[in-house]
């Protein structure tokens, strides 16, 4: 058995992301999402995190990148939900159905002009 204290995971618990914290990611998403649509997906592919490409297929409504990650939509949704209300907001929205989540991503869409 290892001495090494086990992990506590209680500062994610608790982490409570604000409004501008939300504001700010998603102007970073659509940004991403910009960027995509004029030059494609070939440079950013390695730059990203398969989770940030994720979001930005899901953004831009690109299935097959999706199907190319072996994401589904809830999927990402239920990883952006810990993203925008932290793991007891994200429990909450996943209960009520990721609603919060999909008016967020919906909000981001009209930024983007879709």
């Amino acid at each position: 058995m290892s001495d090494a204290a086990p992990i506590s995971w209680d500062h994610l618990k608790s982490r409570q992301p604000t409004d501008a914290d939300r504001a700010a990611l998603q102007t970073e998403l659509v940004a991403r999402a910009r960027t995509v649509r004029e030059n494609g997906w070939a440079d950013h592919r390695t730059e990203w995190s398969p989770s940030e490409i994720a979001g930005v297929a899901y953004l831009l409504q690109d299935a097959e990148v999706l199907e190319e990650l072996g994401e589904q939509e809830g999927s990402v949704l239920t990883v952006f939900a810990g993203n925008l209300y932290g793991f007891n907001g994200a429990r909450k929205d996943i209960e009520a159905g990721l609603v919060g989540t999909q008016a967020w991503f919906d909000a981001a869409r009209t930024a983007l002009g879709s």
